[in-house]
């Protein structure tokens, strides 16, 4: 199913003032020093409400058959306003990890309860290294006799691992790396938050002592999977970057009509018109990127694996740079705890590096392009 440039606008619209009302400044900051990091009333009405949970998820498995097009759209403006809730970690990493499983059991089992909004679920891969490649998993997992698995081993970084009711983990078996769902109250899993740069999206280190698990897909798959779903996750973080950076952009924007300096707007200062210039050709250029990436996405094209790799990279720079300008434009004011500028600094930078950092995606990039 795909929406017309009516229907995404009126998504949008309604999008955005659902977030207005729910995720204002104040909300954000009060969610970041809480435990759990988002609020359970407000999830469960941009379940009921917008039906945001499903959106993306196919119509056979309880979603509304929506793609990737109509997905960004939402991550942009959630990227738009901090939106501390566990979206990313559930629709973005584990609905697509069960989708591109190809197991159609667990995805019946599983999907529905994730598009109905009453199962939050994440995706544990990347282990101290930071890594997100499957090849560097050292988790293992082994059959427990019972035509079931345990797994052992560490996880890190996994957005919203402390309060997810749905796992999907990464571990080795003899096979190789392979995907495996564990339930939030297993026997063994020990979850604890990290302390990241950003507190608006909750990381955990996971513990797992022989924790009982069920095999998603076949075994020695986690490689193939992750592939597919780094490249979907890609987009989305692009998205939500995108509409980080747009609003950096309108905040400066906003600030410089405003404030005077000598006699008249810091706007018509020949410094700050080019900061202001600079962020616009960057966000126009993220908003591009992770957009095309996500049309090529729904249609299948071959070319899509590309184009999420440059969204990634575009995005993750404009984000950054946006994040930066908007604090110079502030000036003093920008850089106090009290200001949100340095909130999206901190988004920008966690966002830039959750997948390994520019090092490793452009790397990506290269790869996809065959290099």
């Amino acid at each position: 199913m795909t929406a017309d440039e009516s229907e995404l606008r009126e998504l949008r619209a309604s999008v955005r003032e659902f977030l207005e009302a729910k995720s204002p400044e104040e909300a954000v900051r009060k969610l970041m020093e809480s435990e759990p990091r988002f609020d359970p009333a407000v999830w469960s009405q941009a379940a009921d409400q917008l039906r945001l949970p499903g959106l993306a998820i196919p119509e056979e498995y309880g979603g509304d058959g929506f793609g990737l097009v109509e997905l960004g759209v939402v991550l942009e403006e959630m990227g738009r306003a901090l939106f501390c809730a566990p979206f990313f970690a559930t629709v973005v990493l584990a609905a697509q990890a069960l989708l591109a499983s190809g197991d159609g059991d667990a995805c019946a089992r599983l999907l529905p309860g994730i598009a109905a909004g009453r199962t939050t679920a994440t995706l544990a891969v990347a282990e101290d290294h930071g890594s997100w490649d499957p090849a560097m998993v050292s988790a293992r997992a082994v059959p427990d006799g019972d035509g079931g698995w345990t797994v052992r081993g560490r996880k890190c970084f996994v957005i919203d691992g402390t309060t997810a009711d749905l796992i999907l983990v990464v571990a080795r078996t003899v096979a190789g790396p392979t995907l495996f769902a564990v339930e939030r109250d297993a026997t063994g899993l020990a979850a604890e938050p990290m302390e990241t740069l950003d507190g608006t999206r909750a990381m955990a280190r996971l513990t797992l002592d022989a924790v009982p698990a069920t095999l998603v897909g076949t075994q020695g798959a986690g490689g193939r999977i992750m592939a597919k779903v780094l490249d979907i996750a890609s987009v989305g973080l692009a998205a939500e970057q995108a509409g980080g950076a747009r609003r950096c952009l309108e905040t400066s924007a906003d600030y410089a009509r405003v404030r005077h300096q000598f006699g008249r707007p810091i706007g018509s200062f020949q410094a700050v018109k080019h900061k202001c210039a600079d962020m616009l050709v960057q966000v126009e250029l993220a908003e591009a990127s992770s957009r095309e990436a996500a049309r090529l996405a729904d249609e299948d094209s071959p070319d899509f694996p590309v184009a999420a790799a440059v969204a990634h990279a575009c995005c993750s720079q404009a984000y950054m740079v946006a994040a930066m300008e908007n604090i110079q434009v502030h000036g003093g004011i920008g850089f106090t705890w009290e200001h949100p500028a340095h909130l999206y600094f901190r988004r920008a930078k966690s966002s830039q590096l959750l997948f390994g950092g520019p090092a490793v995606y452009h790397e990506r990039l290269l790869d996809r392009l065959g290099i």
